[in-house]
């Protein structure tokens, strides 16, 4: 149940979730979710009365979502940066659901200070997708540690998932294509098994910009190639799947 009251602070606004009735307060200025984090949220198998760990998880987005649409017991989102934090807390607050989700401030790199070794049965990540000497430079340091590898490498947060993780617990995570062969690399390293892989493209015949991929820790040595999901019609509109994903159609 949606608080009455919220707290916002300069250049905050409050976004709708679409679904639920749930909210989330975000800053323009600040590192706001795209539409990577509703795809992960849909694509993420989350066991019933499962304990789930969002690593990165910024304004507490993923957590809320899945909150909201699956059966499992327990969220928590870990994030390094403090404005972020405050605003995920804050939005946990405004929707009533601060007994089942809790914002954790901390560095993933320093997981084994902050979490007990198999604790969650599911983990999710939309990590940064580039390294830290790529691309222009943000003018917002908040928006450049989300987007590069600053506080946290490709390989600090798949080490991480597996050492939280339970006996064949569930790692879901979104990125760029372009590191699949680094990621599937890290995974094989860390025994998270890939087990499901999902390209993700504008329209048919595009190439694809996004990747969804899970991994099983400890899991058998076979993974599904899941159809390729197309976000956009020829004619600009989203595809019904899409709409399916903001609970639309």
């Amino acid at each position: 149940m949606l608080s009455k009251e919220v707290d916002l602070k300069e250049n905050e606004r409050i976004d709708d979730l679409e679904i639920n009735g749930f909210r989330i307060i975000q800053n323009p200025f600040c590192f706001c979710f795209g539409m990577d984090a509703v795809l992960l949220a849909n694509f993420a198998r989350v066991p019933a009365k499962a304990a789930v760990l969002d690593i990165g998880t910024g304004t507490g987005v993923i957590p809320l979502l899945l909150a909201a649409k699956s059966k499992g017991a327990s969220w928590t989102g870990l994030e390094v940066q403090s404005n972020m934090v405050d605003m995920a807390r804050r939005s946990t607050l405004f929707n009533g659901v601060q007994d089942k989700v809790s914002i954790v401030e901390g560095d993933v790199r320093e997981i084994r200070n902050l979490f007990e070794a198999g604790s969650f049965n599911a983990v999710t990540s939309n990590p940064p997708y580039m390294k830290e000497n790529s691309g222009l430079k943000n003018p917002s340091d908040t928006i450049y540690i989300s987007r590069h590898e600053i506080m946290a490498t490709l390989e600090d947060v798949i080490s991480a998932a597996s050492y939280v993780l339970k006996s064949s617990g569930i790692f879901s995570m979104v990125h760029r294509p372009s590191r699949l062969p680094e990621i599937m690399e890290m995974m094989v390293k860390y025994h998270l098994e890939p087990k499901r892989l999902q390209l993700v493209q504008p329209t048919a015949g595009k190439e694809a910009n996004l990747v969804l991929i899970e991994g099983v820790k400890g899991g058998g040595r076979e993974c599904r190639i899941l159809p390729t999901l197309n976000v956009y019609n020829e004619d600009g509109s989203y595809t019904e799947e899409l709409l399916r994903y903001y609970g639309k159609a």
